[in-house]
């Protein structure tokens, strides 16, 4: 029996910063293994809307450790992820910039 592969997706568009383990069941649909969110509502509340550099600094705060939730509530290694998605686009450049250096860094691992 074929391997399904198990793929880490990283979201960091705007104001959350979300990790998910996603792995194709015996259907063939996607299985959530976790999916971890941290939500900026509290840091951009008082200016009425997402500031960007706030934003990436509150991704660069948070992705690590959400990341490591994510990994240990799907009861996965590390090692046995066999691909990294991140979004791209559309969304704040400061944002996308800060998930897709994650991504890239725990693919060169």
């Amino acid at each position: 029996m074929k391997k399904k592969p198990i793929i880490l997706g990283i979201e960091s568009s705007c104001d959350e910063t979300a990790v998910s383990i996603i792995q194709e069941n015996n259907k063939g649909q996607p299985s959530i293994l976790s999916n971890i969110v941290s939500s900026q509502v509290d840091v951009h509340k008082e200016f009425g809307g997402v500031v960007p550099e706030l934003a990436a600094r509150s991704h660069i705060e948070k992705i690590d450790l959400i990341a490591k939730k994510a990994i240990k509530e799907s009861k996965i290694k590390l090692q046995n992820i066999d691909a990294i998605a991140a979004t791209a686009g559309p969304g704040l450049i400061v944002c996308l910039s800060v998930g897709l250096s994650f991504g890239k860094t725990i693919a060169l691992s």
